[in-house]
């Protein structure tokens, strides 16, 4: 540190000091801006993360389907019929994609793509005794999809395995039937029965798919859906989620399938995340204009009660760049300090919503932590926008005229 900016902070802090109240004031309002940003953006993007986790935990980035059954009219036999060449809907059925086998190694080989899983989906009924409940059929390879969607990790009872005539069902499928792990139930898909032992029971994080889902073994599916050697869909995991709709965007020209990011199929969920990071960021603007006009009209009234000190340093040879930096080291002090203690007020708070806010089950809602890196983004542009408030101060008092200051 230089003579002349140790005489500068030295000012600055003497000039805080006999200020206590006002500096203590005006601290204390810089730590409550701070921690409330602090806090808001830990709080926001925990509950965009636990909420991305359970929606992306039962569903694939991006998955790739056969395209849908159509009618084309080829003629016009009365009026009210169908025009020529219009499509018609018609009931869909299952279809398998053409050459899947031939599509996954290509897919993998994408640098975007970690994990391809190839997958038959279907309708069907599922009966023990006399309970019977609808059903989504799923047919995997389960070391695949555990990497789609980690299923593993979200059985809740028994050992995740797909052997022949084995299968794992949604923990309230299983209340609704009545089953255990190691019983029995009769899976029907139009005319064709299969019985399966349930060897785990899992809980996908959805209430309504944990009522309906059934995993077989993918050639299991196959026969019940009649699809022999066929897949529905090719579920992809992505290396990024949020490239999810580029890399759709490139499979679709690709390929001649029908292709779904998962923010497409989660529309409104994309939309209230959307509007939530912008409610933050409007709030954490607001938040900081009040704290700059804070540091920048208590260093007004400083500049106001310090006229005859500025103007006796002035005339003892201070020049007004360092009349300026005065008080440019007074915003960036409070800033500085404000912006600590704020970081550790956020801390505080966090703790006591992981510790003290509990769901139903007894468990925290979720987890939310402030990054030591956003912790220093945030205390910097605290700091910053302190210097940024003492601007206007500083050239005041810089251009206070000594003999008019002293006679004051």
């Amino acid at each position: 540190m230089t003579p002349w900016l140790g005489f500068e902070a030295r000012v600055a802090l003497r000039f805080l000091r006999e200020g206590r109240m006002q500096s203590l004031l005006i601290i204390v309002g810089v730590a409550a801006g701070v921690a409330v940003v602090a806090y808001i953006s830990a709080l926001i993007t925990g509950l965009q993360s636990n909420t991305l986790e359970k929606t992306l935990g039962a569903q694939a980035h991006v998955s790739l389907n056969a395209p849908d059954d159509v009618v084309v009219a080829s003629s016009v036999p009365a009026s009210g019929a169908v025009a020529l060449g219009q499509t018609q809907a018609r009931a869909q059925r299952p279809r398998s994609l053409v050459n899947w086998s031939a599509l996954v190694p290509i897919l993998e080989a994408m640098p975007a793509v970690a994990a391809v899983s190839p997958m038959v989906a279907g309708a069907g009924l599922a009966q023990r005794g006399e309970a019977v409940k609808s059903i989504a059929l799923v047919g995997v390879d389960l070391d695949r999809y555990d990497r789609i969607v980690h299923l593993r990790s979200k059985v809740v009872d028994g050992v995740a395995r797909l052997g022949p005539g084995e299968g794992i069902i949604g923990r309230d499928l299983a209340d609704d039937l009545g089953v255990r792990v190691g019983d029995g139930v009769n899976i029907i898909t139009g005319s064709v029965n299969d019985t399966l032992r349930v060897t785990a029971l899992v809980d996908l994080g959805v209430r309504e798919l944990n009522r309906r889902t059934v995993i077989v073994p993918l050639r299991a599916a196959q026969s019940l859906v009649g699809l022999p050697g066929g897949a529905t869909n090719l579920d992809l995991a992505l290396v990024d989620v949020w490239a999810a709709p580029a890399v759709a965007a490139e499979l679709a020209q690709r390929f001649p399938y029908q292709v779904e990011s998962w923010q497409e199929a989660n529309a409104q969920l994309v939309s209230a995340l959307n509007a939530q990071s912008v409610s933050t960021a409007v709030i954490r603007g607001v938040v900081m204009v009040v704290v700059v006009l804070g540091i920048s009209s208590v260093l007004v009234v400083s500049v106001v009660q310090k006229q005859r000190e500025i103007g006796i340093l002035r005339a003892m040879g201070a020049t007004q760049g360092q009349v300026l930096r005065i008080f440019l080291l007074q915003g960036a002090i409070v800033g500085a300090v404000g912006s600590a203690l704020g970081v550790g007020l956020a801390v505080l708070l966090i703790w006591a919503f992981t510790t003290f806010v509990r769901g139903s089950d007894g468990l925290p809602l979720f987890a939310i932590t402030l990054a030591p890196g956003r912790a220093l983004r945030i205390a910097a542009i605290a700091t910053t926008c302190g210097v940024l408030a003492a601007v206007a101060p500083a050239r005041r008092a810089a251009a206070l005229d000594p003999a008019q200051a002293i006679r004051i």
